[in-house]
């Protein structure tokens, strides 16, 4: 049975004593205070009068596997720490800091005890933690959160999945701590079966829009997990947004009064437990539930983009997540529609080396076209499959890429951005393109899949063959967080320094999308 001793009264002492008795295991007290002794005796803890750098009063103490040496004076901490070190060597050595402690105290506790806590450090990465980068940006989100007179309407991206509605949830959270209402909107559908049992079993209250819906009845406007009005969402393009937040590498500049892009993290859930840390919302369980599905799938369960950040998130979510309900999210029945889109991909796939092409002809449920490529990405020597199939006169495209340097988000721009739209993530990416004609094609009709074949096969082919791989990064200034009140100059400097006159590579591209057009994270 694990045994402890802490030395010494005080804060610090009363907080690690408080924690440690309803832990398994012995707890023992030294102290010189006679009157807080009597008070933790009162309370049923094993508490000793002593003087905690007296190696005889130590001696008379069960023999502890660990000792926090934890009184308010760095002078008796660094004695007590050495007659520990010498009666107990097996001992682990817990030993504080206070802010008042001189270098040469500092040094003797570190080279003394196994871990020092530091009262001067932990304030000064408080402070950093609040009044740093990470800080500003915080401080920012909430300042235009409160400026938002109504209603705020957050807008996921087209057929939204995990990610983009654990997001638009979490951030909802925040904005009713700082006293804005907001609606959590969306276009399209949800589908996917996964997607559907995640926002049944949560029970999140999503409000579904209908193209060209008039949001006149909201005060402000907050994107997440795209980052631009009318690409990917049924808005129009001249929406004015207040907020933006997403982890989507962006092709052009966006503007907003807050723009939180970061790239580097692997889900935009990840952003959202970020701000939640930072200005101390516990959220709830199904909160909770939501960000951490929301990063699993993002990342591919860990395997894909991932980042330290999502490790972190990830491990801050746990606590307070529900096991048991994401056992339920993951174990949804398949529908027979998706099964035959599967299998008609696996059945007229097309080899192209390590690529794999496949078109499923008539689609009724756009998910499956995600989930088939996945299917075909587990085949042999495969590094990235692309199946695309017809809805409404509409070609929609998934893809997946494994083991290879190609970036698919800007090789599906390069291929289909100037029929349509396309983007996404290097591993992970999606298109829709509507050429008009294909309406006028009976969809039994055999000249139908070669007109398809035309359009997608070699389109990509021929993208892939012209790629630079580049990836585009440093788009935005570390310290650029949205245009702000005063409008459009910081968005023209930054896009004046950073796009330039180079020819706007970006220009030919169609719409730009940053994301996965079709909802095809999931």
């Amino acid at each position: 049975m694990t045994a402890r001793l802490v030395l010494g009264t005080g804060s610090l002492a009363g907080s690690l004593v408080s924690e440690l008795r309803e832990r398994r295991g012995r707890l023992a007290v030294l102290a010189s205070d006679e009157n807080a002794v009597r008070t933790l005796r009162e309370e049923g803890v094993a508490a000793e009068v002593g003087d905690p750098t007296d190696e005889a009063a130590l001696r008379e103490s069960p023999r502890p596997d660990t000792v926090a040496v934890a009184t308010p004076d760095a002078a008796t901490n660094v004695a007590a720490a050495e007659a520990v070190a010498a009666v107990y060597p097996e001992a682990f050595v817990l030993a504080y800091a206070p802010a008042a402690a001189t270098d040469d105290q500092r040094r003797a506790l570190g080279e003394t005890a196994d871990e020092v806590v530091d009262a001067g450090a932990v304030t000064t990465d408080w402070l950093d933690d609040r009044v740093g980068d990470d800080g500003i940006r915080t401080r920012k989100l909430t300042a235009t959160l409160r400026d938002v007179d109504g209603r705020l309407a957050i807008v996921a991206h087209d057929n939204p999945d995990p990610d983009a509605i654990a997001s638009a949830v979490a951030l909802a959270r925040i904005a009713d701590a700082t006293g804005v209402d907001a609606d959590i909107c969306y276009f399209g559908e949800i589908t996917h079966q996964e997607n559907r049992a995640f926002v049944n079993l949560l029970e999140f209250d999503l409000r579904e829009l209908e193209p060209g819906a008039d949001l006149g009845e909201y005060g402000g406007v907050a994107l997440v997990d795209h980052s631009r009005p009318g690409v990917n969402d049924g808005l129009p393009e001249n929406t004015p947004v207040d907020i933006v937040i997403d982890h989507h590498p962006p092709r052009y500049p966006v503007e907003a009064r807050f723009v939180d892009l970061r790239s580097e993290v692997g889900a935009t859930s990840t952003l959202l437990v970020d701000y939640l840390r930072k200005l101390d919302i516990t959220p709830s369980r199904e909160v909770a539930t939501g960000l951490l599905f929301g990063i699993r799938i993002d990342t591919d369960e860990y395997t894909r983009e991932v980042s330290v950040a999502d490790f972190e998130a990830t491990a801050y979510l746990v606590p307070h997540a529900d096991a048991g309900t994401l056992d339920r999210i993951e174990s949804p029945s398949m529908s027979a529609d998706t099964l035959d889109t599967i299998a008609r991909a696996i059945r007229d796939r097309e080899r192209h080396g390590s690529v794999l092409l496949s078109g499923v002809g008539e689609l009724t449920d756009r998910d499956a076209l995600a989930q088939a490529a996945d299917r075909l990405l587990d085949l042999e020597d495969v590094t990235t499959t692309l199946v695309y199939g017809l809805m409404d006169g509409t070609i929609y495209v998934s893809a997946r890429a494994r083991g290879t340097d190609l970036d698919l988000g800007e090789t599906l721009r390069d291929a289909f951005g100037q029929i349509g739209s396309a983007g996404g993530h290097a591993d992970m990416a999606g298109a829709q393109i509507s050429p008009g004609m294909l309406e006028a094609v009976d969809a039994d009709d055999e000249s139908l899949a070669e007109i398809m074949r035309a359009i997608v096969n070699d389109r990509f082919l021929d993208a892939m063959r012209s790629r630079s791989h580049r990836v585009l990064t440093g788009v935005y200034p570390d310290d650029y967080h949205g245009t702000g009140p005063g409008g459009r100059p910081a968005l023209d400097r930054i896009t004046a320094e950073r796009v330039g006159d180079a020819g706007d590579d970006a220009a030919d591209g169609g719409d730009g999308d940053d994301d996965a057009v079709d909802g095809d994270e999931h």
